[in-house]
């Protein structure tokens, strides 16, 4: 008995019934926008790594956060650069630090905007690394959690909405909780970076925030890229520590690791469109050999699609504009 051939059902889809049926979308309330704020300028100045993106003066750092809120996007991810560094970061740990006059600048002229900071010594330590180095040149980690924690709590004195140690070392979240707990302050979440890969992608971001280390690299706190059951091991930890939201770093390079984070925790994951990714697009644009707009909003959309509740990008206040266009 013949069967006839069964020929490929036609799917009546049209451009509506398209946007009504996505499995995954991008809102500009998922996306924040990172920021770097330096203590040693009077005017912005851009990144020469980072095409459009700036430093800023602590007098002018509301700008770039009014002009992205206007455009959707309410949270801010605030990167210090001060005047001074020392072994220990100690310019990164007090009330008078770029980034706590940075969150009163911003408090003070959006008072709505949603201030997250970075909470780590490379950018304030002479040696660049992101925790205390002993003489043998030897990071010291329990030392250097006490000095995170430190910093964490001045920040949040200052006004911030939320903490992100993006340090690696062990124990952190624990001790910031801690303090912060012992403080009053026990309604801050933590966003823990707590897969964070040495990474080459990091490269441009080195620059933007003057914290490359002086000496030797970060592999010996920061995660091998080439293993990914070290990955479980980083995110059980945070999350028992009392890490809110867990992040894994880099983004685009890593969605298997951010899936399996996505699939095996109840909290918030989110992921950081690093630097290297947005160098990267925006050199291929320029030069004319991709479209920026929908490389940028497919690469959103794999974080979404791979688990990401919330993503860091430098895109933001541009993604939030494209993204009132239909895909």
């Amino acid at each position: 008995m013949l069967f006839p051939v069964r020929r490929p059902r036609r799917l009546r889809i049209d451009s509506r019934l398209r946007n009504m049926v996505k499995e995954f979308t991008v809102e500009p309330r998922q996306l924040i926008y990172p920021l770097f704020v330096s203590e040693s300028i009077k005017k912005p100045d851009e990144i020469k790594s980072m095409p459009g993106q700036m430093h800023w003066p602590v007098s002018q750092i509301d700008k770039p956060v009014k002009d992205a809120m206007k455009k959707g996007v309410t949270a801010f991810l605030l990167f210090g650069i001060p005047s001074k560094k020392d072994p220990h970061g100690d310019s990164g740990c007090g009330e008078n630090s770029v980034v706590c006059k940075a969150i009163k600048q911003i408090k003070k002229k959006c008072p709505e905007a949603y201030i997250i900071t970075d909470v780590c010594l490379c950018e304030y330590t002479s040696h660049g690394h992101c925790g205390f180095i002993d003489k043998n040149g030897n990071v010291e980690n329990d030392v250097s959690c006490a000095q995170l924690a430190k910093m964490a709590l001045s920040h949040v004195k200052a006004g911030a909405d939320m903490v992100a140690p993006s340090d690696m070392m062990d124990g952190r979240i624990s001790a910031i909780r801690e303090i912060l707990d012992d403080n009053g302050f026990e309604n801050i979440p933590i966003m823990s970076y707590s897969v964070k890969y040495a990474s080459s992608f990091y490269g441009p971001f080195r620059e933007a925030a003057d914290s490359a280390p002086g000496k030797g690299d970060r592999k010996g706190y920061q995660m091998d890229f080439c293993n990914s059951r070290d990955a479980m091991i980083e995110l059980e930890s945070d999350f028992e520590e009392g890490a809110d939201i867990l992040m894994v770093k880099p983004g685009l390079p890593y969605l298997d690791i951010l899936k399996t984070a996505s699939e095996n925790y109840p909290c918030p994951i989110a992921t950081y469109h690093v630097s290297g990714e947005y160098s990267m697009i925006k050199a291929a644009a320029q030069k004319g050999w991709i479209d920026e707009k929908k490389i940028v909003l497919e690469s959103l959309i794999a974080m979404r699609r791979a688990g990401a509740d919330l993503i860091i990008t430098y895109f933001a206040p541009q993604a939030a504009e494209w993204l009132k266009e239909a895909l």
